[in-house]
């Protein structure tokens, strides 16, 4: 008699009993059965054991095996509605024409005030949108015995780049090590590497690449690796550095309304909505210390983030925005301008098949020609939404009409 309790069509059923049995830890099952009988039978594990019905989890619309890589211990997946905003006319220098922007949100009035905006931005021609700088980074943190050390670190880091870069790039098929650039602070020296990641957000090849540059500056200097990641990078993390220094997607969008079109579509005036930029966005930001200095940026951000499966937590960098407002002879110029926004459209959660569809919306899906135009569309598309939103609440305050605008909505 053979023994089958091992075979890769193990049922649920056979699993639980398993790991009731301590036969099996519940991470462990995806080895003894596909991944969606692993799915089910943890969940159901799960549901005994909390006394809870998880039907809703567990119904989900793709294989279980599609996301192997981006999450462990599945049970099933959390389901967001997903909604549009515009279309709206964009003028990038990676995208082009009419863009409908996914959003998955549980934020109600959320869509409709940035669908507003659009429908204001479209009314003038459309908004303008550039990536003005990327590169990922990664800053490790080394210990030196003192500040003459230190300088030693840095100077032979100047010195040989050279040898930094092609260990880095040794790691990848597609990134590359743009510079490195060092800080001292007594016995601890942080370099920040920066890397051209193409259409991945690229973390994770920024990791692995500065690995092997550092190993390259222990065997070459007196300096101790203490840390990869020092804090310095700065990831998911409010940091001044990223606002300063960008990280990612440095990317601006802006737009010149008519001065008609400001009165009649949004009910109000450029000299009120200039206003209430200033003494909100600009004057009330700085004095609350904040890093953002705009109104909802990280609306816009999250929604399309979880929609497009980019690494939400990284919305904390990509909401460093500041919104601009100005009254001009011919109207109202807006501008929003993110400086680290962290994006790809390769990778990660982008493999995920409603996230793939989202980015097939956005016309952005995959590996762009060249290399980054897609991510660069990303964060373009990302700016423009970012922009109708800003406009959207900022008029919404200036003609008093922000409670009333979620009280008919029912929000």
């Amino acid at each position: 008699m053979t023994d089958d309790s091992n075979a890769p069509d193990a049922d649920a059923d056979t699993l639980v009993r398993r790991v009731r049995d301590g036969d099996l830890r519940v991470h462990e099952l995806e080895a003894h059965a596909d991944a969606d009988v692993a799915a089910t039978a943890r969940r159901r594990l799960v549901e005994a054991e909390a006394g809870v019905d998880l039907d809703a989890v567990g119904a989900y619309g793709f294989p279980a095996e599609r996301a192997d890589a981006n999450v462990e211990n599945m049970i099933g997946a959390a389901r967001i509605p997903l909604g549009v905003a515009g279309p709206v006319a964009v003028d990038g220098g990676a995208t082009e024409g009419e863009r409908y922007l996914p959003m998955a949100t549980t934020e109600g009035a959320l869509i409709a005030s940035v669908n507003r905006g659009c429908s204001v931005l479209d009314a003038a021609g459309g908004a303008t949108a550039r990536v003005t700088k990327s590169g990922m980074t990664r800053a490790p943190v080394f210990r030196v015995r003192d500040v003459a050390e230190a300088e030693a670190l840095v100077e032979w880091v100047r010195d040989n780049e050279g040898r930094l870069r092609e260990a880095a790039e040794a790691t990848t098929n597609h990134g590359e090590l743009r510079d490195v650039t060092p800080y001292v602070v007594g016995d601890s020296v942080f370099l920040r590497f920066r890397y051209d990641t193409k259409d991945a957000m690229g973390m994770n090849m920024a990791t692995i690449a500065t690995r092997a540059a550092a190993e390259v500056i222990e065997d070459g200097t007196a300096a101790s690796l203490v840390a990869l990641s020092g804090n310095l990078c700065t990831d998911k993390k409010p940091a001044a550095i990223n606002a300063v220094e960008g990280r990612g997607r440095s990317v601006t969008a802006d737009v010149t309304l008519p001065r008609d079109v400001v009165e009649e579509r949004l009910h109000t005036t450029p000299e009120a909505v200039a206003e209430v930029n200033t003494r909100k966005n600009l004057v009330g930001s700085a004095k609350a210390g904040g890093l953002g200095f705009n109104a909802h940026v990280a609306n816009v951000v999250a929604a399309v983030f979880l929609a497009t499966g980019q690494d939400a937590a990284q919305v904390v960098e990509g909401a460093n925005a500041i919104t601009t407002a100005e009254v001009r002879e011919d109207g109202l110029y807006v501008s929003v301008s993110l400086a680290s926004l962290e994006v790809g459209t390769v990778g990660g959660g982008t493999t995920l098949p409603t996230q793939r569809e989202a980015l097939e919306l956005l016309g952005v899906a995959g590996g762009g020609d060249p290399a980054g135009s897609n991510a660069d569309a990303l964060a373009e598309s990302i700016a423009v939404g970012a922009l109708a939103g800003e406009l959207s609440l900022l008029a919404a305050l200036g003609s008093r009409h922000l409670s009333s605008a979620h009280e008919s909505l029912g929000r």
